[in-house]
């Protein structure tokens, strides 16, 4: 056999081929175990509270329970109802399905495990055009249901016209024909030469409400605004009014135009003035894109600050319930009013009952028609309604959980909204607590201010509101809002200043207010509440070492409120700085459990009284009003407010004027709270969120005998020389610990849900 030697290059080459597999694997190695561990999508230690399946009692309607209620509405020959989307006015049609909340005393009974589970029912609206007249039915039981009532009587305790019913988003369709049709194709040389309308270029309507003067009316009038982003700081200078009262779209009239300022009885008036050089002409022009939130050109992108969970989520949420450390609540989104909570407790005992956004206002000043008279009320159009999929890592944290809803308004079949509600729990960026003894007994004692956030957004209009009910670890419970979005605008014209500030070419930036209405049914040791003020007063005291030595000295004033009208709480009056719902249980130390309310606004007028359309926004004349508990008396709005003002279905203030005892009785506090908003340059393109809004805080007050989060387990100690142990400051041991967020692939899917002007497929 002949021996076959290798050949030293090939030898080498192996060598060196081995070595460099050793020295890769090595810095693989060493990269490796470099990088920071994933951090565990289970949470490390157990939850606190424990889910309720009880909660399911004020959970929203299913998709599958919509679907029934809708079923069985068609079925009903004697109602003839169409779930078109283009139904006529002058057709019967489903507008509206929506849980129907049972009986206060039901659903406590049921909770509380003293009687059974309330039936379950929906609330569902008719727009009954062939009779004129609105109603509202409530049909049950869910699933399955084979009973309906009207109960539009005993809610209301009045017919309701269909003038009071909101524009569909088939009228909407018929008056977008009406204009095209009446209007734009008679003045298409006005159009073309003044606003550059063409075959690849229209205008977009913006419209004030309400919609006339006086009850009955339905004459709205109508402004325009170039087709770009943000339409609603690109106003033309044309406004219309219609007069669209008859549920015969055939009989609809142009009733009056404004042009730059000046006022026309008809389409062809404007046409001869604008032919005959009677009128100070726009001259249309390209107009800069400044109402965009593109990002600016030529900007590198920055991810900014996030947060995440290292020992996984210390919440939970399940079906419509949520535990957070010691806090539990069930919630809902109503399409009417929005974010609601429900059965709140704190260690297992109710402290809230109802926590709900209830209307939302905004009266505006103008010279030109189309907002001199604009007063907007909310919930008439749907708070909840336009509540879309929320932007991870933007309107909530990226690691947020995030929740679907379902609503049926205004569509031929009900809509699921993916992740338009969000929870997370959120590091507030201060301490809860915290002190440093500098004097005697060395020590550092603190607690990072973690808390529950629900939230929710609603785009309505040019404005977007984001509501957020937090949970603090202190027992305490906020709820607020943050106006956002577009301004609304005017074609600037002689007078104009005397209503706000310009913000760009011929704009101006429209005052208005903003007034937030909620409901806080509070359940402080039972339903047996009372409700009390407190205060200080200074008093002139003769000294005790120093008997001919006076000084003034803060005193407390306490006073317990009687009735309804004692504890309806003005704007325009002085009000104690300490409100409080109160138990007659005592704590420790022999004082009133009790909650308090502390509102954050700057409100101020809503409305002079003497104007009619007031008893439609009535709740706003009062910073806080406590009333006795009744099912009947649900919200402090209501869908027919805007489009009726002047004879309201629901006029808050009748819920005062019987002035019933609240001494020991079930109460709830209706807060308002708001903000005057004086539109500048800054709002363009959009208003921020950073001072534009007021909430309420609910703040234990003796309801227990210390602060409950000393037994947080967040707190951290610090003594001299034990300044990096474990044993009381988990910071100490952080950064070893530290683990990388599990995130979800972005995604969005919001566009789906925006409102669609012809008939589905």
């Amino acid at each position: 056999m002949v021996e076959r030697k290798m050949s030293p290059v090939l030898k080498w080459a192996l060598v060196l081929f081995a070595l460099a597999s050793v020295i890769l694997n090595i810095a693989l190695i060493v990269v490796h175990s470099g990088r920071t561990p994933r951090c565990s999508a289970q949470r490390v230690r157990p939850l606190l509270a424990k889910h309720d399946e009880r909660s399911v009692v004020f959970a929203d309607l299913s998709q599958e329970e919509y679907l029934q209620v809708q079923t069985y509405m068609l079925q009903q020959k004697g109602l003839e109802i169409s779930t078109k989307q283009t139904t006529k006015p002058s057709e019967n049609f489903l507008f509206l399905v929506d849980l129907f909340l049972p009986k206060k005393v039901d659903v406590l009974a049921f909770l509380d495990g003293k009687g059974p589970a309330p039936e379950r029912q929906a609330t569902v609206v008719v727009f009954h055009g062939s009779t004129g007249f609105i109603k509202e039915y409530v049909v049950g039981p869910l699933p399955n249901p084979t009973h309906h009532r009207d109960v539009t009587q005993e809610k209301y305790h009045m017919e309701l016209p269909i003038t009071k019913r909101l524009v569909t988003v088939g009228e909407y369709a018929l008056m977008f024909e009406f204009f095209e049709r009446e209007v734009f194709s008679k003045l298409k040389k006005v159009m073309q030469e003044s606003f550059g309308v063409g075959p690849n270029r229209k205008l977009n309507a913006f419209e004030q409400m309400p919609r006339g003067v006086r009850s009955g009316d339905r004459q709205t009038w109508v402004s325009f605004f170039r087709d770009m982003s943000g339409m609603y700081i690109h106003p033309v200078g044309f406004e219309v009014l219609l007069n669209h009262q008859s549920l015969n779209a055939s009989r609809w009239t142009v009733e009056r135009l404004l042009y730059n300022g000046l006022y026309f009885d008809s389409v062809e008036e404007l046409n001869q003035a604008y032919e005959e050089g009677r009128v100070d002409k726009i001259v249309y022009k390209e107009s800069p894109d400044y109402g965009s939130l593109k990002p600016k050109p030529g900007l590198q992108q920055q991810v900014g600050p996030q947060q995440f969970s290292a020992e996984g989520k210390r919440f939970s949420v399940r079906n419509n319930h949520v535990v957070y450390l010691d806090w539990s609540f069930a919630f809902g989104l109503s399409a009417l009013t929005g974010m609601r909570a429900f059965d709140v407790r704190f260690r297992g005992e109710r402290i809230i009952y109802e926590l709900s956004v209830q209307e939302a206002m905004s009266v505006y000043g103008s010279v030109t028609p189309g907002m001199i008279v604009t007063k907007f009320l909310d919930s008439s159009i749907g708070i909840g309604r336009f509540a879309h999929e929320l932007v991870r890592g933007v309107d909530c944290p990226y690691d947020a959980t995030y929740v679907d809803s379902v609503r049926y308004i205004d569509t031929p079949k009900p809509v699921r909204f993916r992740n338009s509600i969000c929870v997370f729990e959120h590091n507030m960026g201060q301490p809860l607590r915290r002190h440093f003894a500098d004097f005697f007994h060395h020590s550092y004692g603190g607690m990072a201010n973690s808390a529950l956030v629900f939230r929710t957004i609603t785009a309505i209009g040019n404005y977007d509101y984001m509501w957020d009910f937090i949970f603090y670890q202190s027992g305490s419970v906020e709820a607020k809002v943050h106006a956002t979005g577009y301004i609304s605008s005017s074609y600037m014209v002689r007078g104009s200043l005397k209503h706000g500030h310009q913000v760009a070419e011929n704009v101006l930036g429209n005052i208005h207010t903003h007034f937030i209405n909620f409901k806080v049914d509070l359940d402080v040791s039972g339903v047996k509440n009372v409700f009390q003020t407190k205060d200080m007063e200074f008093v002139n005291v003769s000294l005790p070492w120093i008997p001919d030595h006076f000084a003034m000295i803060p005193q407390l004033v306490e006073k317990q409120l009687k009735t309804e009208q004692e504890a309806a709480l003005r704007y325009d009056t002085k009000t104690p700085r300490y409100l409080h719902i109160a138990s007659n249980a005592t704590n420790s130390w022999g004082h009133q459990r009790s909650y308090r309310l502390q509102v954050f606004s700057f409100a101020g007028d809503h409305l002079p009284e003497s104007q009619p359309e007031e008893r439609s926004m009535s709740w706003a004349r009062y910073k806080v009003a406590i009333t006795k508990h009744k099912d009947q008396e649900q919200t402090s709005s209501s869908l027919y407010s805007q489009n009726d003002m002047w004879a309201p279905a629901v006029d808050f203030s009748r819920y005062i004027e019987d002035n019933e005892n609240i001494e020991n009785e079930d109460l709830v506090a209706w807060v308002t709270t708001g903000f005057l908003h004086i539109p500048h340059s800054e709002d363009i393109p959009n208003t921020v969120t950073v001072g534009n809004g007021g909430g309420v805080l609910l703040r234990p007050h003796n309801y227990f005998n210390q602060d409950p989060s000393i037994h947080s387990v967040d707190a951290v100690y610090l003594d001299p020389g034990a300044e990096e142990s474990c044993e009381n400051n988990r910071m100490a041991c952080f950064a070893q610990e530290t683990c990388g967020p599990v995130l979800e692939p972005f995604t969005y899917q919001g566009f789906d849900g925006v409102m669609k002007f012809g008939e589905w497929s």
